[in-house]
């Protein structure tokens, strides 16, 4: 199959979430699986041209923005690292030459967010054209390029080559949706009949997600657990009714991780390696975390490990919430994120306060993060919501048990452990309260002080799960056949 999939960041280029991992690994497995799949993503003014093998294509592209008028980009054309699959970059540095992906140095959404990306979507089915290139499916991802097909739907249905062309609409975080003033139907140009409750309007805004969920071929979340709970109001943000009308379209497959970079067996951040069956290198990377963070020297203690955006979905209130009570108990924390400044203050603080006991770095560090992993003794999740999760799985592979809330992908992935039979690979809690997070970590240091046993049971088992992106790009190839068939009514090859 000819599949374009279109992204608002992708690894290693830019990144802020998941959905990153998704566009810059999941394409590779889609071509070693014999499929044309290409990528399209903004040129931001981050990206380093020359480091990535950046390349321009003869010509300017014009973009039609209605109300706004022609624009008109560069397209840059490279491959993703290790791989042949070309990824192209829109070059509009009007939009996108600026230091952040989404938001300003403030943390604030730019306020033309909205023109952006639905440039973004239009020039990705303008850039078909230029290539001649017909895909059997277009790949959006989130409300950023959820305008895709939404065009798709409407001034490209006649299209002499993209008339066949299906969609899927992957949904990595319900909670940001694209919603907009009305007038943005004017830019977008496709009529304002599409302005209804079947359609892009919600509560008098113009919501492209919403549109998106309504227009595309098929859709999907990144969990078969967070497909299921987009349809509930606690899950759902306002849209819960549009994925219940629309469930028969909907499917979940669960994210995978590349276990080339992940596996502590070879990662070359990690200053010893192991695996299942050596696991004398974990006491090293413990004591070169402690040292590192200037946590106090001791295997004896166990130490939990948090990676994370600090804002609210992953559950940082809570955290703070019960942070004096932890610091209590005969435990370590070492914490790596950055995000709202409130979170960044708070742990800053409590890091000052207890010091040799919790220690954070606040910003993103790669090197750090699989420091960590391999460290860490447990790994702390209490997120509100989780679409799919990738530290779970990480920790997972790096022996480090993961304590996390039953939601989504967590939910998931995770077994929660069976102290009676002795089986499971973490510890879960359903209640997002306070008492439920501090009675789990107290259930596992208990574990860990009174079963060692059980303790390298479940870091046993969780180091034989498997979680490959060649799973998922399977279900996702099933998926694109789908779609074909519902848009054209012939069976892709």
């Amino acid at each position: 199959m000819k599949i374009l999939m279109i992204a608002s960041e992708a690894v290693p280029y830019a990144k802020t979430g998941g959905l990153a991992d998704v566009a810059g690994v999941l394409p590779k497995f889609l071509k070693r699986a014999g499929h044309d799949v290409r990528v399209v993503m903004p040129c931001y003014g981050s990206i380093n041209r020359e480091r990535y093998g950046l390349v321009p294509l003869p010509g300017a592209m014009g973009v039609w923005m209605g109300a706004i008028g022609e624009l008109w980009c560069e397209v840059l054309e490279s491959r993703l690292p290790n791989s042949d699959v070309p990824i192209y970059f829109i070059a509009f540095d009007q939009y996108f030459a600026r230091p952040g992906l989404y938001n300003d140095p403030n943390g604030e959404g730019y306020l033309d967010n909205d023109n952006r990306f639905v440039f973004l979507s239009r020039a990705a089915l303008q850039l078909c054209k230029k290539l001649q290139f017909a895909p059997d499916v277009i790949h959006a991802n989130d409300w950023h390029t959820a305008a895709s097909p939404i065009f798709l739907d409407t001034v490209y249905a006649n299209d002499d080559l993209l008339r066949n062309t299906a969609s899927l609409l992957t949904i990595h975080n319900m909670e940001y949706q694209g919603r907009y003033y009305a007038g943005l139907m004017d830019v977008l140009d496709i009529g304002w009949e599409h302005f209804t409750h079947l359609g892009l309007e919600w509560q008098g805004q113009t919501n492209l997600l919403k549109g998106g969920i309504y227009y595309a071929t098929l859709f999907n979340a990144v969990s078969r657990g967070y497909a299921e709970e987009i349809k509930t109001p606690a899950f759902g943000h306002g849209l819960e009714g549009v994925v219940q009308d629309r469930a028969w379209a909907l499917r979940g497959v669960l994210n995978g991780i590349d276990y080339e970079e992940w596996d502590p067996s070879r990662d070359i951040y990690i200053v010893e390696n192991y695996d299942i069956d050596r696991m004398q290198g974990k006491a090293v990377c413990k004591r070169a975390l402690q040292t590192r963070m200037g946590l106090i020297e001791n295997s004896d203690v166990p130490l939990f490990g948090f990676i994370a955006r600090l804002v609210d979905q992953k559950g940082i209130r809570l955290l703070a919430e019960l942070f004096e009570g932890l610091m209590a108990l005969d435990l370590q924390i070492a914490l790596l994120g950055s995000g709202e400044a409130w979170a960044q203050d708070f742990f800053s603080a409590m890091a000052g306060r207890y010091g040799g006991k919790f220690a954070c770095h606040i910003g993103y560090d790669n090197a750090l993060a699989h420091q960590i992993e391999a460290g860490s003794d447990f790994f702390l999740m209490p997120s509100v919501f989780e679409p799919c999760g990738l530290n779970q799985l990480y920790s997972l592979r790096y022996g480090a048990i993961p304590i996390v809330h039953a939601v989504g992908g967590l939910n998931d992935t995770i077994e929660n452990f069976d102290e009676w039979h002795h089986t499971g690979t973490g510890f879960k809690y359903d209640d997002h309260t306070p008492g439920a997070l501090y009675d789990t970590i107290g259930w596992a240091l208990s574990t860990w002080y009174h079963r060692p046993e059980d303790i390298a049971m479940l870091r046993h088992n969780g180091m034989c799960q498997r979680f490959s992106w060649e799973d998922s790009a399977r279900q996702y190839i099933d998926i694109y056949r789908e779609a074909t068939w519902r848009k054209t009514g012939r069976a892709a090859d």
